[in-house]
């Protein structure tokens, strides 16, 4: 069976050439699967696990536009609508000059399984552009999101595929693009995108839903041993929505959170992370992190290398930021330190060793990103089943709903890897709970 997964694994590689981020991804689950093929000979009777690797559909445009000073740009914009074998593909946009399609199809073939794990009815997908917004104005980013929205909104649709933010795409972005498709589709079809302003079809607790369901599943990770979040050092990386509010839930379950990070740095704030002073700077001001050190005190250190969150001595490690931020030299310091519990926030936050490493590690529990930070595109679907329903739910309602899909997915992941021989091992879980579900459906609808 080990030879038959290195053999699929080879060809997608092959397959694939040059996209190292979606190569790690396709190992991480294709690894995983040997128990279950044992179980299952079936799913390898219509090549399913092939089918499952490639898009159903991928699709990459230009996007030209004029900034404010009258220059023309062209950046490309990408949609990669991966499987919807369990419903209408649904996952985020990310707008970072990083974004290309390695990276595009390696967050939605995560999305995938991320999708299978919350019990929803949504399929797998993402999208983003090159596109930078930072220090660019609102102006720019209306023109920009225009643009890219006259290419996309042919191709997505509440029945077909709903797109939602990510990194780079918040409310702002959302509300110009969500404007332009009603501008050319002549309908408000308020179930198009998720992450909506609050007015106009939002959710209450979607800004805060990656963050706080980040926390739910680790407070259920330390419960198998025992364990809160009461007086547990916590250390986060990131500084946008999923890192703000992992730290304001962590801080209401009695932890002190000591760590945030953004692109130009790192800041460790020994008295416990000042979370207004952070939302000011980072979500109203659009400021750098540094400036939270020169306005907190002088107890803050700064670090330039934002990866030296990673050096100070924590009981829980939070990787918020973005893909392979935490490497095996990372890794390595967290566990000498003391580390009980890692859980990803972010998407494939861990380098491949450093989650090995985690994994092999009896002292460490590893919560893998398609399980941990689920939240996020959960109460996306919730959105979008008010959106459905001409409804709105309160916050406690909601905040309930979604602690209830982290507590399942945490359960789903949990009983899984217990099923098969590997207690505790969440990745194992979560790989086959969300493959499992997703590739019964794919053979039940036949070779498609």
């Amino acid at each position: 069976m080990h030879a038959t997964i290195e053999t699929l694994k080879n060809d997608v590689f092959e397959r694939n050439a040059g996209e190292p981020e979606f190569h790690q991804a396709v190992a991480e689950v294709l690894d995983s699967l040997a128990p279950v093929l044992e179980r299952h000979p079936e799913y390898l009777d219509q090549d399913v696990i092939r089918r499952l690797c490639e898009p159903e559909r991928q699709i990459i445009f230009r996007v030209p536009w004029t900034d404010s000073e009258g220059n023309v740009n062209i950046n490309r914009g990408f949609r990669v609508e991966f499987n919807s074998a369990l419903g209408p593909y649904k996952g985020g946009l990310r707008f970072h000059p990083t974004v290309n399609l390695g990276i595009v199809k390696f967050l939605g073939f995560e999305q995938t399984f991320k999708n299978s794990l919350t019990g929803l009815p949504i399929g797998g997908g993402k999208g983003g552009s090159d596109f930078d917004p930072h220090g660019r104005s609102d102006r720019d980013i209306m023109a920009f999101c225009q643009s890219f929205m006259t290419e996309l909104y042919r191709h997505i649709g509440e029945h077909t595929d709903v797109p939602a933010g990510d990194i780079g795409v918040g409310t702002r972005e959302i509300g110009y693009m969500f404007g332009q498709y009603k501008r050319i589709t002549n309908r408000f079809e308020a179930g198009v995108l998720t992450g909506k302003g609050l007015t106009w079809g939002g959710s209450l607790v979607r800004p805060e839903a990656t963050g706080y369901g980040t926390i739910f599943f680790a407070r259920e990770m330390l419960a198998t041993r025992g364990e809160t979040f009461e007086n547990k050092r916590v250390s986060v990386s990131g500084s946008g929505n999923v890192a703000i509010y992992a730290i304001e839930k962590a801080q209401e379950l009695g932890a002190l959170v000591v760590t945030a990070s953004d692109s130009s740095g790192a800041v460790y704030d020994p008295d416990g992370i000042d979370l207004e002073l952070l939302k000011q700077i980072k979500l109203t001001e659009r400021g750098r992190i540094g400036e939270y050190a020169e306005r907190r005190s002088s107890r803050v250190e700064y670090f330039s290398n934002r990866n030296d969150v990673w050096q100070v001595p924590v009981d829980v490690a939070l990787p918020c930021a973005t893909q392979n931020e935490l490497d095996l030299r990372s890794a390595q310091a967290l566990i000498n330190n003391g580390l009980q519990v890692v859980a990803e926030g972010a998407n494939m936050p861990l380098t491949a060793d450093a989650a090995s490493l985690m994994r092999e590690t009896e002292s460490v529990l590893f919560g893998p990103a398609k399980a941990v930070n689920a939240g996020g595109v959960a109460t996306s679907a919730l959105e979008m089943q008010q959106n459905a329903s001409r409804d709105k739910w309160q916050f406690d309602y909601t905040e309930t709903r979604l602690e209830e899909i982290m507590v399942n997915v945490h359960e789903t992941c949990r009983a899984t890897a217990q099923e098969y021989g590997a207690p505790g091992d969440y990745v194992l879980g979560a790989n086959v709970a969300g493959f499992t579900k997703v590739v019964e459906a794919m053979i039940a609808q036949g070779l498609v």
